[in-house]
């Protein structure tokens, strides 16, 4: 979609979510008090994707010329006790073509980190007060929203965590089979929430750290949990400098560690930049062999840097020396995340992805949400489940996006998808920078992962496949765009004016405010 308008535009993954976030810049709001209305709205429109209970990070830069990236991500508990005292558990979620093994319980929710990001944006950044920015989410919630093909489909993904328990199965319910989760086009209705949210609205963030709120979440786990009131009392957001890099002229900021999706991203420019000439020379098949080829180093790299002291030993030069060697000789041996980009008239521009992991299975009571289970995530613990240390960020593969080129334009984007979000997060950049595909084509074109030695392919009639399916003997082919590529919800503006694309493997939706 291309707009000229004097408001903003906004990429979002639910209708609701855009529609509330396009509303405040209508309002007269910036970019930065969009996206905190739009992430309250995602709450009630994306339960299964992002939640109070979860975290995320903001990449903002402000049209006076600050730019910090928030981390609000979840932060590992002060405490630990022996794992078989814990409601810790495995469920499998079933994709339809794929499966998938998660950990829920009590026992994996970590201390979230979502509701105190959104207060340090407001803080910080903001222009509107926060009663305003709840506002559209809690008439949502008590009025209803309609549950979208996409949204159904997953309720259908993670049905064994969203009827584990009584609470959320009273709370999912589907209006009509009570014993079901709701169907496409069923109302959804969340008065639970709106409350919580209005009570947010009006008395600030202590209400679920320190207050009511936070009392019933201690409670709740007390029996199988580690949540404890040092845990939410101590918890703070952290504001940093962004990992910027330059890539065929165009600055790109990216999230810094301790998140690993931006490094590893730079990683990945890194080594495009050092092979010469551009990727795009190549026929498609040998381009999408050298993507597998740099995806594959990627991980190769992160798996050899996991000791090190710093990540950022992943953009070492030697590192990146070797790497390229390998990559010219020779192959190299789901979570629910919601993304949402929005950029204002005054040159403000907010990219933020935010996470519940797939939720912990019990709802809060009284509170209408489900917390998360970032401690039960694979890829957030590498090491190993109940081995994490206390008091520490939970490492994220989420990495919202800025990029300003030498034309004042400028880019939002990001991705959810586990971590496919590096690898999706790449290839649009790729195609957007090196490709100079429009912003919608960047976004829409086929995309591969490789990882574990195993290559996932989308769309088998594009170019090339064929020939590129010979090198990988282990490899899925996927005939149509899929989630498990990710959702690049992507916005831009420059001379031309604002343009915006919803990612449709995401349900993605654009609106111009």
């Amino acid at each position: 979609m291309r707009a000229r308008t004097h408001r903003g535009i906004v990429a979002a993954g639910h209708t609701l979510t855009a529609q509330a976030a396009a509303g405040i810049l209508r309002q007269g709001g910036n970019a930065f008090d969009a996206a905190v209305a739009g992430f309250f709205a995602a709450c009630v429109a994306e339960p299964v994707l992002t939640a109070l209970g979860g975290g995320g990070f903001l990449n903002a830069r402000a049209a006076d010329g600050r730019h910090q990236v928030f981390d609000f991500f979840a932060q590992t508990p002060r405490e630990s006790r022996p794992p078989e005292s814990l409601d810790f558990r495995p469920i499998v979620a079933d994709f339809g073509a794929d499966q998938q093994g998660f950990h829920v319980g009590l026992g994996a929710v970590a201390t979230p980190g979502a509701v105190a990001g959104m207060f340090a944006v407001q803080r910080e950044l903001g222009s509107m007060p926060m009663s305003d920015l709840v506002a559209p989410a809690v008439s949502a919630a008590r009025a209803g929203v309609r549950v979208s093909q996409f949204q159904a489909y997953l309720f259908s993904v993670v049905a064994p965590i969203y009827q584990a328990t009584a609470g959320a199965r009273a709370l999912y319910a589907s209006p009509k089979q009570p014993d079901c989760l709701p169907c496409a086009g069923q109302l959804l209705r969340n008065p639970e929430l709106a409350e919580v949210l209005e009570t947010l609205g009006a008395e600030g963030e202590d209400f679920f750290y320190r207050g009511d709120l936070a009392k019933t979440m201690i409670g709740q786990c007390e029996s199988g949990g580690l949540l404890g009131a040092a845990d939410l009392d101590g918890y703070r957001v952290v504001i940093r400098a962004p990992l910027e890099v330059d890539f065929r002229g165009h600055q790109i900021a990216l999230n810094p560690e301790p998140s690993i999706g931006g490094l590893l991203i730079a990683f990945g420019l890194a080594l495009v930049s050092a092979l010469g000439p551009r990727w795009t020379d190549a026929g498609p098949a040998e381009q999408r062999l050298l993507l597998a080829q740099i995806m594959g180093a990627s991980q190769h790299a992160r798996l050899a840097t996991l000791a090190d002291s710093s990540a950022s030993a992943l953009l070492k030069p030697e590192r990146l020396a070797r790497y390229r060697a390998q990559i010219r000789g020779r192959r190299l041996s789901w979570r629910g995340t919601t993304q949402l980009s929005v950029i204002d008239a005054a040159g403000n521009v907010a990219s933020m992805t935010t996470s519940n992991g797939e939720g912990c299975g019990a709802v809060v009571p009284g509170g209408g949400f489900m917390l998360n289970n970032m401690l039960g995530e694979e890829d957030l613990n590498p090491g190993g489940f109940h081995l994490w240390q206390p008091n520490r960020r939970l490492c994220s593969m989420m990495c919202p996006t800025l990029v300003f080129g030498p034309d004042q334009r400028q880019v939002a984007l990001g991705s959810g998808g586990s971590n496919r979000i590096r690898t999706a997060i790449l290839q649009v950049l790729l195609h957007l920078l090196d490709g100079r595909q429009a912003l919608a084509d960047a976004v829409a074109l086929p995309r591969i992962h490789f990882e574990n030695d195993f290559l996932s392919v989308e769309n088998a009639s594009a170019p090339g496949v064929g020939k590129l399916l010979e090198s990988f003997p282990m490899h899925k082919v996927w005939d149509e765009r899929n989630l498990f590529f990710g959702g690049v919800h992507a916005v831009a503006s420059g001379p031309a004016g604002f343009a915006g694309v919803g990612d449709p493997r995401r349900d993605g939706v654009v609106l111009a405010a």
